[in-house]
């Protein structure tokens, strides 16, 4: 075996490898990304396996030295940029989508910078809240939107403005839904002035009529995406949207005590409609 082969053949496995991290942690992105045109979807694989561990680290490990974990992470990431190489299959899958999609070195530094403030004890207020979010989500889309666009830079620049609004509002679905989890196992709460004590019904109108014009600001982008990636986003669009509106129907007391989820059988009927949908140009419905 060629030694060029066998360098095909590392960089396979690194993207099946950042693949299954994706699968094995998020089930609705990872259908998804199914739906992207299959000349775009090991690039994704490639973002999401790498926001994936970094999200591991900071959430899941606190049986280890976090921030250490982290530096190291961060220490690792760039030394595979450098060298175009990393023994962390990941991390390779990773700086191969860098390089050949010119991803900006700024998106990265946000996001790791992100990553590092879940390690702190912090109040948020809006302006921290905004960095917490471009940061954990935005340029998390930003670089997806680079592989989606690739050579065409005028569509990538039109449509940076509707990219980070889709993904705040992705994130602050997320948030909604693990309110629970945040305030009582984590310590945290990353909406200004939210905790078990403060939580209401009248908040959670106020944060959901905010991600509800998030949503409409995003869906306006993804009309216009290319078509090797419209079916994708406009899937989790519509999941995250539905996953909204039961957050919606949800009193804050339940949003507190429990995981609002939507069942695999109403997500199968969702992508269904989001095919049917993107079929006809977003002409019926959402």
């Amino acid at each position: 075996m060629s030694t060029l082969v066998k360098k095909e053949l590392y960089d396979s496995v690194s993207f099946e490898t950042a693949k299954l991290v994706t699968t094995r942690y998020s089930t609705s992105f990872s259908i998804g990304i199914r739906l992207l045109d299959p000349s775009i979807r090991d690039a994704v694989y490639g973002i999401y396996g790498f926001v994936r561990l970094a999200d591991e680290i900071v959430d899941t490990f606190h049986s280890i030295d976090q921030e250490k974990a982290l530096d190291q992470f961060e220490e690792d990431t760039w030394k595979a940029i450098q060298e175009k190489i990393s023994l962390n299959p990941v991390l390779h899958a990773f700086q191969l989508v860098v390089h050949s999609y010119n991803i900006d070195r700024s998106y990265i530094e946000a996001f790791l910078a992100s990553m590092k403030m879940d390690l702190r004890d912090i109040h948020y207020n809006d302006e921290l809240l905004r960095k917490y979010i471009y940061g954990s989500a935005e340029v998390v889309g930003l670089m997806c939107l680079q592989v989606y666009c690739h050579d065409n830079i005028a569509l990538y620049k039109e449509l940076i403005h509707p990219a980070r609004q889709l993904g705040s509002a992705f994130q602050k679905v997320n948030f909604l839904r693990d309110l629970r989890a945040d305030i009582r196992e984590l310590g945290r709460s990353y909406f200004p002035g939210v905790d078990k004590n403060t939580f209401n019904d009248s908040k959670r109108k106020a944060l959901i009529a905010d991600i509800e014009q998030e949503f409409a600001e995003g869906l306006r982008g993804i009309r216009h995406l290319p078509n090797n990636c419209r079916l994708g986003v406009y899937t989790a669009y519509v999941y995250y949207s539905a996953l909204l509106k039961k957050l919606a129907n949800s009193s804050a007391e339940t949003i507190l005590n429990s995981r609002v989820r939507v069942s695999n059988g109403h997500k199968f009927l969702l992508f269904v409609t989001a095919y049917i949908r993107n079929k006809t140009g977003f002409t019926s419905g959402t």
